[in-house]
């Protein structure tokens, strides 16, 4: 399992993928946070907080992680290589497992330079140090199961599919839809009092209370079912070859 993890990280880093996924990552929450003229600009809010990365992030993770999955099975099967690989020494868990942690660990290496613009806005903070150290690793902990949740629907849509474009198209709308989706239904009338239930099946609910810094048990085991299930799921569609 952890050759096929080796070989999955070196295909990402040894492409133009892991590069270009980290470069836009950057790119993008760099210009909101410093450069254009918005209200989630640092220098021009006056507030000596990182925010704007918390807030921007999954939006942008909503396209960066499908576009790194995308190929993770899809690719195999459209090679023919999906036999090859299954006939491999290893069980299909462990490898979606590898899969799976090798697109975290690319995820992982795109949020590790933003510690920059916490040590900047750290050193800009009048006094120095004035920001809320504490409810920012909260942030960055519901970031990383965010995270973790999109690749695991990523790698789900590419095991269905031969097709890379249908691969990220599908992950975009399972994402975006476990993301906000069961938010936005919770809205409707026709739920009535089960509405809190509703909202609480989604992503964006528990995201938000860990990016106030409070990292609750029911919260972390939402995660980690939510993970379980993409990567079980993923698992079937692999076994029903053998159907």
């Amino acid at each position: 399992m952890f050759t096929l993890l080796k070989k999955e990280i070196r295909s990402f880093l040894s492409s133009l993928i892991g590069y270009i996924t980290i470069t836009v990552f950057l790119l993008v929450i760099g210009l909101f946070m410093w450069v254009l003229k918005t209200d989630s600009n640092i220098l021009d809010n006056g507030y000596a907080n990182i925010d704007t990365l918390f807030f921007i992030a999954p939006w942008v993770f909503l396209f960066l992680i499908p576009a790194i999955t995308m190929r993770s099975f899809a690719d195999e099967k459209r090679a023919g290589t999906i036999e090859l690989l299954l006939t491999r020494p290893l069980t299909d868990l462990q490898i979606i497992l590898a899969k799976y942690f090798a697109g975290f660990a690319l995820v992982l290496f795109s949020l590790l330079p933003t510690l920059i613009y916490y040590y900047s806005v750290y050193k800009l903070g009048n006094p120095v140090g004035n920001i809320d150290t504490g409810g920012m690793w909260g942030s960055y902990i519901g970031l990383l199961f965010l995270g973790a949740a999109f690749v695991s629907i990523g790698i789900f849509a590419s095991a269905i599919t031969d097709n890379q474009v249908v691969s990220f198209i599908l992950a975009l709308f399972l994402c975006l839809f476990i993301y906000r989706g069961f938010d936005l239904m919770s809205a409707f009338p026709l739920f009535g009092k089960i509405d809190n239930v509703i909202l609480a099946l989604g992503i964006d609910s528990h995201y938000a209370s860990m990016s106030r810094g409070v990292i609750d048990t029911r919260d972390v085991i939402y995660f980690i079912s939510l993970i379980a299930i993409f990567i079980f799921s993923t698992r079937t569609v692999l076994e029903s070859r053998k159907w």
